[in-house]
């Protein structure tokens, strides 16, 4: 009970400490696969990794309804769309957000993007989600889009980029500003500061838009984001199985109690006040030899002394991955029981940068 009070109310990750991630917390073979501990080497004077990520699609939407057609759908508030007013505080450029099913259940986890070159009476948004689900996504929208004036349309012509220091250490070594332009778009990542920026760009080769950039290994992205905790596509947010806030919605900035209805949005605002949320998907560390497709995707996770089961193995790269347990079960031994029988021992890690009551 003690960790479900301590991880619950929590403020925005944006708001937290910047970078404080210690990398010799996680056992080297975490990390071992790129030249570098974000595939690349600091040494060799690249202050910014980038990954291109594949699995990441485009849609755009845009029309003059296009801003409450996606209020009504998405659990959080949309980013500035049209050019920068120039004020003091800018609106955020990017804003992160879930799509539910009625039942309040998780469909797509979307990154959006608002578009410089439309008009306040005209918006435009690009919502990044999972390649496999484009499909899905695109008819999800036109199922809800009636007689709205919105376009709904994939956007191949950009390509997604994950930004991230290359020395975690000293992630401002080469500061970035953001760009919003009709062929370039470059803004912090809205989930934490953690996951560094996002770069959407026509230009096949992202590292050289970014000082001091250079090319990261995939594998390593997805490795630093299960040691931060952030659950992104279908594997690891299964459409229609994941609950928003067991997912740390609010952790990542990704939903508003204050803004209008939304489909999906009586459970999640009723478990929200009612401040109890026993379950979270944490961030494990898998120690022992694993077998050689992995862990399958909700294989139980136990706990040693009892028997007693804490929750499911949720998806995973290597040694590192993520699990819905119960809270008050994350301190004691844990560990999974692989298809050929063998024992391997989890690890529940809280993330320093999730917002506690005593931060």
């Amino acid at each position: 009970m003690a960790v479900a009070a301590l991880l619950r109310g929590a403020a925005a990750g944006r708001r937290s400490p910047a970078w404080r991630w210690r990398p010799s917390g996680f056992p080297r073979r975490c990390v071992a696969r790129g030249s570098g501990l974000l595939g690349g080497n600091p040494a060799d004077g690249g202050a910014w990794t980038c990954f291109r990520l594949d699995e990441r699609a485009l849609v755009r939407v845009r029309g003059p309804d296009a801003s409450p057609f996606l209020l009504g759908l998405l659990t959080n508030e949309l980013p500035l769309s049209g050019p920068s007013t120039g004020a003091a505080q800018p609106s955020a450029r990017a804003a992160y957000a879930h799509f539910l099913n009625v039942q309040g259940r998780t469909l797509y986890d979307v990154i959006l993007y608002g578009l410089p070159q439309c008009t306040e009476e005209a918006p435009g948004f690009l919502l990044e989600c999972d390649s496999s689900v484009l499909g899905a996504l695109q008819k999800h929208l036109t199922v809800y889009k009636i007689r709205r004036k919105v376009t709904v349309e994939p956007h191949p012509e950009l390509r997604v980029w994950a930004v991230l220091p290359s020395d975690p250490q000293t992630p401002e070594a080469a500061p970035l500003e953001e760009r919003a332009e009709a062929t370039t778009i470059l803004t912090r990542d809205p989930r934490t500061m953690r996951m560094g920026w996002r770069l959407l760009t026509q230009d096949d080769d992202g590292p050289a838009l970014v000082p001091r950039g250079q090319l990261g290994d995939l594998q390593d992205y997805h490795m630093h984001r299960y040691q931060q905790g952030i659950p992104e596509g279908v594997c690891d947010l299964p459409p229609g199985m994941a609950l928003p806030l067991e997912s740390n919605l609010v952790f990542m900035n990704g939903v508003s109690f204050t803004k209008g209805c939304y489909i999906g949005q009586e459970l999640t605002a009723r478990t929200h006040h009612t401040g109890v949320i026993r379950k979270r998907l944490f961030p494990v560390r898998l120690e022992g030899s694993l077998p050689a497709s992995g862990i399958s995707p909700g294989t139980l996770v136990v706990v040693t002394a009892t028997g007693q089961a804490a929750g499911k193995f949720r998806a995973g790269q290597g040694h590192m991955g993520l699990a819905l347990l119960r809270s008050e079960t994350i301190k004691g031994p844990l560990h999974i029981k692989t298809s050929e029988s063998q024992q391997v021992a989890v690890t529940a890690l809280v993330p320093d940068w999730w917002p506690t009551a005593a931060k």
